[in-house]
């Protein structure tokens, strides 16, 4: 082998170990999003099953795969990530203070899964639900 043949074979092999784990990361972080925005797979809460009863009144809230699930009062619900946006803990839900407070770091958000108050600077996630009979829907 000579010496071009030999620097041909590091450049070409250098810039492949850079360039591919780069490649799969973005194609990573692609699917990442597409399954939390846009997967479309639902999930669905049992109104009468006794581990839901916390959403049978108004300021009640559950926690499921993690999405939290909120009465607001006269049959209307919300649905939400229940995963922080600043560092991944999971939130909670205060009636009295109608906020969703981070227990890590002091995060707080609104109803509305937007931020009152940082470290976080992202909205939670807000997913579509819908009611049949006892049954909610939530649509991910």
């Amino acid at each position: 082998m000579n010496r071009r043949e030999l620097l041909r074979t590091v450049v070409v092999g250098g810039t492949t170990l850079l360039v591919i784990p780069a490649v799969l990361q973005a194609c990573k972080k692609d699917a990442d999003t597409a399954d939390e925005t846009g997967g479309g797979s639902k999930l669905t809460v049992d109104l009468s099953n006794p581990d839901n009863a916390a959403l049978n009144k108004a300021g009640g809230y559950i926690i499921v795969s993690n999405v939290i699930v909120i009465n607001k009062g006269n049959d209307d619900f919300t649905a939400m990530s229940s995963i922080c946006t600043h560092a991944g803990c999971t939130v909670s839900y205060s009636a009295a203070a109608n906020n969703l407070p981070c227990p890590c770091h002091g995060s707080l958000f609104d109803i509305g899964g937007s931020v009152l108050k940082g470290p976080a600077t992202k909205p939670l996630t807000v997913y579509p639900v819908s009611k049949s009979g006892n049954i909610l829907t939530i649509t991910r």
